[in-house]
Parts: C-alpha cells; sequence; structure tokens
C-alpha cells in the first residue's frame, strides 16, 4: 500500500491487488490482511458516492452521508435529540447541529412532545421521507447494477458469506461517531 499524496491522487490509497500482473507484480501473491478493509470500504464509498451524485440529480444536491445516517436515527416516528445522539453515537450538541441543518434544508422539523411539553420532537418532513425513499431506490437499482457486473449468483455470495462473518449487532446507525471515535 502507498498512500499517494501529489497533485494527480491527493489522498488516495493505492495498493498492488487487481491488475498486479500489469504493473508488474505478482497476481498470485496472497493478499496482505489491510486490503480487505480497504477494498470493503472502497465498496462502500462507490456505492455511497454513486448515491449521492443522483441524489443530486434528482433534486436533493446538499444531502450528504452523515445525514443518512441522522435520517434514519430521527426515524419514521420522530425521535428527542438526545436520542438522536445516543443512536448516532455523538455529542448532543453535534446532533443538535446536524438537526440543525436538516431543519434549514427542510428534511426535518422540530414539533413539541404531545407526551411531555418541555420537549421537541425531531421529526421528518415529507422532503426527509422522500430523501430516504430515492435513496432506497437508487441502492436498489446500484445492487442490480452490482448483480449485473459480478453475476446475481456471486453478489448473493457475498452478501451470504458478509452476512456470516458481521458481528452481532454491527448493523448500528453510530458510523459518525465510530469513525470519529467517540462511540
Amino acid at each position: 500500500m502507498v498512500n499517494m499524496v501529489d497533485d494527480e491522487m491527493v489522498n488516495q490509497v493505492a495498493f498492488p491487488g487487481k491488475g498486479a500482473e500489469a504493473q508488474g507484480g505478482d497476481a498470485d501473491r496472497p493478499r496482505a490482511g489491510y486490503e480487505l478493509p480497504l477494498l470493503l470500504f472502497a465498496g462502500f464509498r462507490t456505492l455511497i458516492d454513486a448515491l449521492h451524485t443522483e441524489l443530486a440529480e434528482q433534486g436533493h444536491p446538499q444531502v450528504r452521508p452523515a445525514y443518512g445516517f441522522a435520517l434514519q436515527a430521527i426515524g419514521p416516528e420522530g425521535s428527542a435529540a438526545s436520542d438522536i445522539a445516543r443512536r448516532l453515537g455523538i455529542s448532543k450538541q453535534a446532533a443538535g447541529k446536524t438537526v440543525d441543518r436538516l431543519v434549514a434544508l427542510g428534511y426535518a422539523q422540530r414539533a413539541d412532545d404531545p407526551a411531555d411539553a418541555r420537549r421537541k420532537v425531531v421529526r421528518l418532513t415529507a422532503r426527509g421521507f422522500d430523501v430516504l425513499a430515492r435513496s432506497a431506490a437508487i441502492f436498489d437499482r446500484l445492487r442490480t447494477e452490482w448483480a449485473a457486473r459480478l453475476g446475481e449468483d456471486r453478489l448473493s455470495a457475498i452478501e451470504d458469506d458478509l452476512s456470516t462473518v458481521v458481528a452481532p449487532g454491527a448493523f448500528r446507525l453510530d458510523a459518525a461517531g465510530w469513525m470519529g471515535g467517540t462511540a
């Protein structure tokens, strides 16, 4: 692995792997352990970048990856800001800033909590539900594209294999806090 920091590949990580023989490397060499998480992350990033490109084309240019986690944390019934912070694994202040941004963009709104007049509940707006529905449809289409490239059986096998090795409880919304070291 080489960290490429120059005019052409700033913040890019290059490693031998696919196509190593074309680069003068050994195509049959065992892969280094660090390649697996990099490839998994690169696959995730490829899907997320494609999602956000298409969301921008469909009228949601200001949506950022972290907002998707936040919208999921709000949920269809709405949530208190402290619950959103806990679900995301971030501070209440960070959650508040994210909610402020979602409100400013029209994806969420603050409303009185019917169970406690002292509390506010963050709820998704029609625009928030729209971006989630569009995201789901785009992810379905992206999966279909991957299946066309890899074959449905192979992609299903990859998904099954990942389901086998993923730790119980790993499907959590706190990616932002986890990556930032707070979760």
